[in-house]
């Protein structure tokens, strides 16, 4: 039987603070988050296609539910330029710390790099160039 869809459904990035943590992500990504408050809790979420590939989230923020963290599940964002390098340009300037550089995987996978953002949170770029 074909794969008729991407396994992840739906990521969640935990921060504390939602203001600083939507301008991180505007900032560095160049996208324009949708904030939604939640009841107790707070998100943001990064725009989405439904016939896209990979998978959609969103930021939030729960005092009972979520911690920001380095360790653990690591969410890669496809590089919005295609270039990861215009970037992680950016990732300092907009308040985080870029933690690997750009660095090649496999000719037919790509580059990859790491940072960590304004949360604490160890998030990783993607991209074919």
């Amino acid at each position: 039987m074909a794969q008729t869809f991407n396994v992840v459904g739906w990521f969640e990035i935990p921060v504390t603070d939602m203001p600083r943590a939507i301008r991180f992500y505007e900032s560095m990504l160049g996208y324009t988050l949708h904030y939604q408050p939640m009841g107790e809790e707070e998100m943001a979420w990064f725009p989405w296609s439904d016939e896209g590939a990979g998978a959609p989230g969103s930021l939030v923020k729960s005092e009972k539910h979520y911690t920001p963290s380095t360790e653990g599940t690591l969410v890669y964002f496809s590089s919005p330029s295609g270039d990861l390098a215009n970037e992680l340009a950016k990732v300092e300037q907009a308040g985080g710390k870029v933690l690997q550089d750009k660095t090649l995987i496999a000719e037919d996978i790509g580059f990859m790099a790491l940072f960590l953002d304004t949360e604490g949170n160890r998030i990783a770029l993607h991209s074919r160039g």
